[in-house]
């Protein structure tokens, strides 16, 4: 990195922190601080939900991901428009009517006290976890390509994140999350565009896409029933509905977002706008992610993405054998530069058949590659990550973009780790706040109530640098937090779809099934882990949701009427 990049860098990341915090300081009441004064307009609330679902994980993990598998991953996001109208038809008016600060306080009035503070630590476990994982995703990767200190740069993120969520809770997080998607939304049109621009003068980018389509890369929708599939239209139609109803619908970081519009319309009119909004934004990254894979087809990429595993392995017993899969790679990336410029003449089936043929013997040598990292690791007792998905956008950053741009990718990253912690820090907060410090201990001010949320926001800060600093990486980022998200999500989406739908079902049969269904759902999770059963994440949103609905009927059903409460109204 040059100075300008430097100077970029900090300035953009300064500026939203100072913005941030002083045009939202001073914060009276609970209503301002946690509400944001109930004044956002609908794209303020609509970048905000975008802001806070677009980590830096997205930015980092979705182009890589696409270099590697395609365009398929979007279908994940095809059951987002159906939850965005069920959410605004549903849950938003009874939030709405009922004026709550969380998601949570509802399920008292439906049901009782402890499901609904079973429900809240449900909530502030996994996304306490998450909020973790997205101060790590970016502080590991940008330590292992420019060789940042890990511990310093997720202290560094966690901090500039509370400084500004402390001092403004709600209405600062929405406020900075507007810039934030300025830079974030600019950086990744100026990159797409270099990409293009990089490209050889005789590949336009509609030759670009027929590349990538030969290469299997542009293979949008798979519409087998296979579970051997992760991303199929129906696991992104059934699976990826449900676990979005759950996120928007039931998910305080998200809930907190449109809880701070200045009517029901703005609400509303905020989640139709990200529902627009959304998956085309996914299709976007993907896409440039797709057109790194072409750029690559003509510019030598590496054997490994992540430059700290090639430095393991190369300063280990097994450099001569990763040299020669280096030279190997060198044939194959030649020989399939002739290929596609005959297929780019020609688009022979044949040169199209030569083109997928090279493609895999570049994944065999790249999957051998990845082997003699783990053995090397194991060999020098270092922990070394061998998966580069997560690291191929950042290598393209850092090796081919002018000064300057460099530092505004790498805002663009930071950005989005501090739009999306920051309301996570913000909902912890809350939920920790209204649902178990409030209601357990009476009589509190106001200003002790906006005294006792920045003090919880700090703390969540603190403990989500502490998972940051011992977090570990997954296959792949992304992934890696959907999953956290999907084995509770489901759960508490039933819980909810219980209190809305099922009116004969009362609280003490929810709170067993709840319990009940959240061991079976971790259980199925780990079996699925360990290959004793086949079930892609995606469904554990699904399953879940269908197992606590079954298992509290059945409960109600079975319970002696005598026994039964009396549903109060709401």
């Amino acid at each position: 990195m040059q100075t300008l990049d430097w100077i970029v860098l900090i300035s953009t990341l300064l500026l939203i922190v100072a913005y941030g915090t002083y045009q939202t300081r001073g914060s009276k009441n609970v209503q301002d601080y946690l509400k944001g004064g109930n004044t956002s307009k609908w794209w303020t609330i609509g970048l905000s939900v975008m802001a806070t679902q677009a980590s830096a994980i997205t930015f980092l993990s979705t182009p890589g991901q696409a270099f590697n598998d395609g365009m398929g991953f979007v279908q994940f996001y095809f059951g987002l428009p159906i939850a965005m109208i069920v959410i605004c038809m549903v849950f938003i008016p009874l939030y709405h009517r009922l004026k709550v600060y969380t998601a949570y306080e509802f399920l008292e009035d439906r049901f009782d006290l402890k499901t609904r503070t079973l429900t809240a630590i449900l909530f502030l476990i996994q996304r306490g976890l998450a909020a973790g994982i997205t101060i790590f995703a970016p502080a590991i990767i940008l330590s292992a390509v420019l060789g940042w200190n890990l511990l310093l740069l997720n202290i560094i993120i966690g901090i500039l994140v509370i400084i500004y969520t402390v001092s403004g809770g709600t209405k600062a997080v929405n406020v900075t999350q507007k810039h934030q998607m300025v830079v974030i939304f600019t950086g990744m049109v100026i990159a797409f565009i270099l990409i293009i621009n990089k490209l050889p003068e005789n590949i336009t980018f509609t030759k670009a896409l027929d590349i990538a389509g030969a290469s299997g890369k542009m293979e949008v929708l798979d519409f087998s029933f296979s579970l051997n599939n992760r991303y199929t239209f129906w696991s992104g139609i059934i699976g990826g509905t449900f676990l979005m109803l759950s996120y928007f619908g039931t998910d305080q970081s998200q809930v907190q977002r449109y809880l701070s519009g200045k009517s029901l319309r703005e609400m509303q009119l905020g989640l139709v706008f990200n529902g627009l909004l959304k998956v085309p934004m996914q299709f976007f990254i993907l896409l440039v992610g797709v057109m790194v894979f072409v750029f690559y087809q003509f510019n030598k990429p590496p054997v490994n993405f992540n430059p700290t595993a090639t430095e393991v392995v190369l300063n280990s017993e097994y450099a001569k054998d990763f040299e020669a899969l280096q030279k190997e790679q060198l044939q194959i990336f030649n020989d399939k530069k002739t290929i596609i410029s005959n297929y780019i003449n020609s688009e022979s089936t044949e040169a199209k058949t030569y083109i997928a043929l090279a493609n895999e013997a570049n994944e065999e040598i790249r999957a051998e590659a990845k082997t003699l990292i783990e053995k090397a690791g194991i060999s020098q007792n270092v922990k070394v990550e061998s998966n580069d998905k997560d690291y191929v956008f950042i290598h393209f950053i850092l090796n081919n973009l002018p000064r300057g741009l460099i530092g505004l990718l790498l805002a663009v990253i930071l950005s989005a780790a501090m739009s999306s912690t920051s309301s996570e820090l913000n909902a912890l907060a809350s939920t920790t706040t209204i649902d178990l410090y409030k209601r357990n201990i009476k009589e509190q001010t106001e200003s002790q109530m906006v005294k006792a949320s920045r003090w919880f926001t700090l703390a969540w800060g603190v403990i989500a640098i502490g998972v940051a600093c011992v977090a570990n990486l997954a296959e792949n980022l992304i992934q890696l937090v959907n999953i956290i998200g999907s084995i509770f999500y489901g759960n508490v989406l039933g819980i909810f779809l219980l209190a809305f739908f099922f009116k004969f079902v009362k609280g003490h049969a929810v709170f067993v099934a709840a319990l009940i269904t959240q061991v079976l759902v971790i259980g199925l999770f780990l079996l699925n882990e360990y290959e004793f059963i086949n079930l892609p994440f995606l469904w554990l949103n699904f399953v879940g949701c269908l197992i606590v609905i079954t298992i509290a009927c059945l409960l109600q059903t079975l319970t002696p009427s005598s026994t039964k409460e009396t549903i109060k109204n709401i």
